[in-house]
């Protein structure tokens, strides 16, 4: 089995679900009480999240590119960054450390695709809804981005930041986000991408109007697909 170095705590809340959702599929594709080859490195969420708010991309940068040199430095065979917004740094990550990064947005664009996805509505924080690095990939999918308001790119940035991160899931805030979907389903949305891996606790994407994608999950079960494929070379090598 390939050995996955994991970026986490941006948020930690994230980072569990991640560790869960890999570690499960692992052991039901492989049965008895196999796990996964995991290396965690789990920053310390408050000075990244500042750098992130005053626009000191350079500190942050450095924050990540230091977790992945540890990664890489422990054995990891790629990276996995457990978090859309931070997604920001992978080209970086993959330049200090010479592995690739299983992008979070490949994983999610692959899916969409499969189910004829093609109007999707991309939530997550306001550097995930605003700029090309979280965008583009999207749009050079082929895929339609609809426009969120300003209003609610920043009820939502607020909600992760100032709730979910830190493991809070308040009642208003699940019913804010039934509102937007149903604004969204009237808009002719066919799909809302959860593109920040803590938006998960406050939605279930089996319960609302529209398909919801949770790219944590995705991105786990892309992530354990990469890890199991280094097992099935081995076997068949054998």
């Amino acid at each position: 089995m390939r050995k996955l170095g994991m970026i986490g705590g941006t948020s930690w809340n994230s980072s569990a679900l991640y560790y869960e959702h890999i570690n499960r599929m692992v052991a039901r594709q492989l049965g008895g009480l196999s796990s996964a080859r995991l290396l965690l490195e789990s920053i310390d969420l408050a000075p990244y999240a500042a750098a992130q708010q005053r626009g000191d991309y350079e500190t942050a940068r450095q924050i990540i590119s230091q977790a992945a040199m540890t990664l890489a430095a422990g054995g990891a065979d790629a990276i996995l960054i457990g978090s859309n917004t931070t997604h920001k740094y992978a080209p970086a990550v993959e330049e200090v450390t010479g592995l690739s990064v299983l992008h979070i947005a490949d994983a999610a664009i692959a899916k969409l695709k499969a189910d004829g996805r093609r109007r999707i509505a991309l939530l997550g924080t306001r550097f995930t809804m605003s700029e090309d690095f979280a965008r583009k990939p999207y749009e050079d999918a082929g895929f339609d981005l609809m426009p969120i308001s300003n209003d609610w790119v920043a009820t939502i940035d607020r909600i992760i930041f100032d709730e979910l991160a830190m493991g809070i899931v308040r009642r208003d805030s699940q019913r804010a986000f039934k509102t937007l979907f149903t604004e969204l389903a009237k808009q002719k949305a066919d799909a809302i991408v959860l593109a920040c891996t803590e938006l998960v606790l406050a939605i279930d994407p089996k319960a609302n109007v529209l398909p919801v994608y949770d790219t944590t999950e995705i991105h786990a079960r892309a992530a354990v697909d990469w890890m199991l494929a280094g097992l099935e070379v081995a076997r068949d090598a054998a």
